[in-house]
């Protein structure tokens, strides 16, 4: 039988197969069917898109000359929503699917879009080291073109298609960040589009109020129209130490430790149970010993939890050298750990050195083809969370994330939190260390219910002073969330800058009633 034969003999099966089953039972129950064999080979075609235009306006210099053209048709478009009436809010026109967030904002629909395709490395300024980027450019991209010039930026947060604008209204964390802090604490100046239509540059030093209130506002102070971002130079490699750490006291205890160390360019710690973990300090060289290099980015290496992992089950540490644009990304091709839910064989080896150069599907595309059916039994079934706690906290934190969800691994990040104005900042006058708890997977608490559990974990990240990432679901109300949250000098601005009629809260934003 021809390969032509064969393949059409498949998916007739499959087709029947599908039809016999029902095609939501086959999306809820065998998802890896349709991310297999469609969206893997689409999310290729997005990359190549988007790779082969970064690269072509990049060679054109198109991207600076075109910049003020299209700053221009943002106000444009402000001032006819303006001519209009001002009679609804506005928001960003990007496709809400097309953003890392699980969720889908539902204000997308109701709101007037301001189209803004944005996407481009504008300047590389090696004398300032700055590096001048629109909103929609992603870490991906970024590294991909600052890595070659020998630089990088100080915190690059982990997925491939998190964007500059994101990680801005949002916010953004790597294992540097004990050193550098979050990623708004690595910009140093942001360009916005207000509601009057006017473009204003803001910096510590020019408009700080406004540089300040940007971080966390999603969207609801202007639009990001371009962002400077310092740079260091880039290194080859980070050499890797693991060490496998049992006892929960001893798992924090040294993971204070290590993060309290600004010698060690990165840490970083995977707590695969109540009382194991394995912590990851990591400094960068331009030197490495060829029989410890280990490239971890190639598509057919095992996935990073998966191979930190080994050092656990062995119980022993461990040296290793990885280059550093794998490292930045090393936990892209499993989303964390997220895809073993979506392909359950996807780390097989024979899956990996057969189909890995596809992995991962697109996060937007995900998204996109979930229906409603996969959307209810996630919402139910599955957390992603990311709790920001002072490390004093972090052993009664873990305690808490066991009882309340019992989901493993759960990925921690520290990071230094400065006293600067704006929603997050410590609540003394002087910076403190937080650390990130990431929860990413499917609760094993019994009786687990979304809403409850959620709750009573948001009261405690407020007990302590902690902080939750906006692109998660959020059960709190609104005094609760601005009990989290200085919304002091957000308001003031709201009021200052007659963002009330233009923007909503940040709040009506990101709660639960306005996302599906």
């Amino acid at each position: 039988m021809s390969p032509v034969w064969s393949l059409g003999a498949g998916l007739l099966l499959l087709l029947l197969w599908v039809r016999h089953r029902g095609l939501e039972a086959v999306l809820v129950h065998h998802r890896w069917v349709f991310v297999c064999l469609f969206l893997l080979p689409l999310s290729i075609l997005f990359d190549v898109y988007y790779q082969l235009r970064a690269w072509a306006v990049w060679r054109l210099h198109s991207a600076p000359r075109l910049h003020a053209q299209r700053v221009r048709h943002i106000q444009a478009q402000v001032r006819e929503w303006k001519n209009e009436g001002s009679k609804r809010y506005m928001c960003t026109g990007r496709p809400g699917w097309l953003t890392v967030s699980l969720r889908v904002g539902k204000y997308k629909k109701i709101h007037k879009n301001i189209m803004i395709n944005l996407m481009d490395v504008l300047e590389v300024d090696s004398e300032r080291q700055v590096v001048r980027v629109e909103p929609l450019v992603t870490m991906g991209q970024l590294t991909a073109h600052l890595n070659p010039m020998g630089w990088t930026i100080p915190v690059v947060p982990e997925l491939d298609d998190l964007t500059v604008g994101g990680l801005i209204m949002g916010t953004g964390i790597e294992s540097s960040s004990h050193i550098y802090g979050l990623f708004q604490h690595t910009c140093v100046a942001y360009e916005l589009v207000l509601a009057d239509g006017s473009l204003v540059r803001c910096s510590p030093t020019e408009n700080s109020d406004l540089f300040y209130a940007v971080p966390w506002s999603c969207g609801t102070l202007g639009f990001l129209v371009a962002a400077e971002i310092k740079m260091i130079p880039a290194k080859k490699y980070v050499k890797i130490h693991y060490e496998p750490v049992r006892g929960l006291q001893k798992i924090c205890e040294k993971f204070t430790e290590e993060s309290k160390k600004k010698e060690n360019s990165f840490v970083e710690g995977l707590v695969y149970s109540l009382e194991e973990a394995v912590i990851m300090t990591g400094v960068l060289t331009d030197e490495a010993e060829q029989s410890k290099i280990n490239r971890i980015g190639n598509y057919y290496k095992p996935w990073f939890f998966k191979h930190v992992e080994k050092y656990l089950k062995a119980d022993k540490t461990g040296i290793e050298y990885i280059p550093s644009r794998h490292y930045y990304h090393r936990h892209t091709r499993s989303i964390f750990w997220e895809l073993q839910d979506i392909i359950p064989f996807g780390n097989n080896p024979i899956f990996r050195y057969l189909f890995g150069w596809m992995v991962p599907p697109k996060i937007s595309l995900l998204k996109l083809t979930q229906g409603e059916a996969i959307r209810k039994l996630y919402e139910q079934h599955h957390v992603v969370q990311d709790m920001l706690v002072p490390m004093k906290s972090l052993e009664k934190s873990i305690q808490t994330f066991h009882a309340d969800l019992n989901v493993y691994p759960l990925w921690l990040c520290p990071f230094i939190l400065p006293n600067n104005p704006g929603m997050v900042h410590p609540k003394g006058d002087e910076a403190e260390l937080y650390v990130d708890i990431g929860a990413y997977g499917e609760p094993k608490r019994k009786q687990f219910e979304a809403r409850a559990s959620m709750r009573q974990m948001e009261k405690f990240v407020r007990s302590v002073h902690g902080f939750q990432m906006l692109y998660a679901d959020c059960y709190m109300t609104r005094e609760e969330f601005w009990d989290m949250f200085d919304g002091s000098l957000y308001h003031k601005l709201r009021e200052q800058m007659n963002c009330k009629d233009a923007f909503p809260e940040v709040y009506d934003k990101i709660c639960k009633a306005a996302r599906h």
